[in-house]
């Protein structure tokens, strides 16, 4: 599978990063199997948090046998100092290991969270505790929100390695500035931060719960993903074009199988190919920002 510069960390992430929340729906022996698979595709990447269920548990057995092959990326939704502090050593508990590799400010979505973040007791601060600790590596931050904020993130804290950010045909068909993360792109491009894109396989919205109850939706994604083999591979096809350093998975297991494919066959996508994905898609609701806001 090929790998990509993960900006300046020094690290080449292979072009897909697999998604460990997909575990979470998983028994401990499935979430065995399907970490051994995504390793066999050559995947080098793992992205998971505390909030995706006893996703970090069921990691666990599989990364630590593996720990040399993976690039391990963990996150918190904790914006001071000393929660940051505690769900990173709840982490690494759950996770069995001594070291993250990327430690990610998770789902950055209002300028107050950057305030606090950067503030003297703010998360960062914890973040950078750790890094002379040696219990993490590179510092990143994650968001699906206005992404003038993700800009404002990368003008504010001058160690930011890695942002993750959605990337699709249906936000790049909006041309507005709440989806212009081909801004962020550009920008993390020219100050050599690494880019994961998220929500590459995302449709829309998923119907309203009184159209379709959450327990009758196929499957477990915050949005209603495409599904085909071939849906999926125009997906990541169009989303490796981007530029992106990597593709981050999508969170439901039955999905995750295609993208490896897709991820092991990707040869580029013409120019052309991207204008018409976007076209095709340039009246479907997005399902970033805000449906996507927790």
């Amino acid at each position: 599978m090929e790998t990509r510069d993960l900006g300046s960390t020094g690290h080449e992430s292979t072009v897909a990063t697999f998604g460990a929340i997909a575990l979470n729906w998983l028994e401990q022996e499935g979430a065995n199997q399907m970490v051994e698979l995504v390793l066999d595709r050559g995947v080098n990447h793992v992205d998971v948090a505390p909030t995706y269920g006893d996703a970090e548990r069921k990691l666990g057995p599989k990364l630590r046998q593996h720990r040399e092959e993976i690039y391990l990326g963990c996150k918190t939704q904790e914006r001071d100092y000393d929660g940051a502090r505690r769900k990173l050593e709840r982490s690494l508990d759950r996770l069995g290991v001594d070291h993250i590799d990327l430690y990610q400010v998770h789902g950055l979505e209002y300028e107050a969270e950057l305030e606090e973040i950067t503030g003297d007791d703010g998360a960062l601060a914890a973040f950078r505790d750790a890094k002379e600790e040696g219990l993490i590596g590179d510092i990143g931050l994650t968001s699906h929100g206005n992404p003038q904020l993700i800009l404002d993130a990368m003008d504010r804290i001058d160690d930011l390695a890695t942002v993750m950010f959605p990337l699709n045909p249906v936000v790049a068909a909006k041309g507005d500035d709440d989806h212009d993360y081909e801004a962020v792109l550009e920008r993390a491009e020219e100050e050599g931060i690494g880019t994961l894109g998220i929500k590459a396989f995302a449709k829309g919205s998923w119907p309203s719960t009184e159209e379709l109850p959450e327990a009758d939706r196929p499957y477990a994604n915050w949005y209603e993903p495409v599904d085909t083999p071939d849906e999926i591979r125009e997906r990541f096809d169009f989303a490796a074009s981007q530029g992106l350093s990597t593709v981050v998975t999508p969170g439901d297991p039955k999905l995750v199988a295609m993208v490896l494919d897709a991820a092991t066959r990707y040869d580029g996508m013409a120019e052309s190919e991207q204008r018409s994905l976007v076209e095709e898609a340039r009246h479907d609701d997005s399902p970033v920002p805000e449906q996507l806001h927790h």
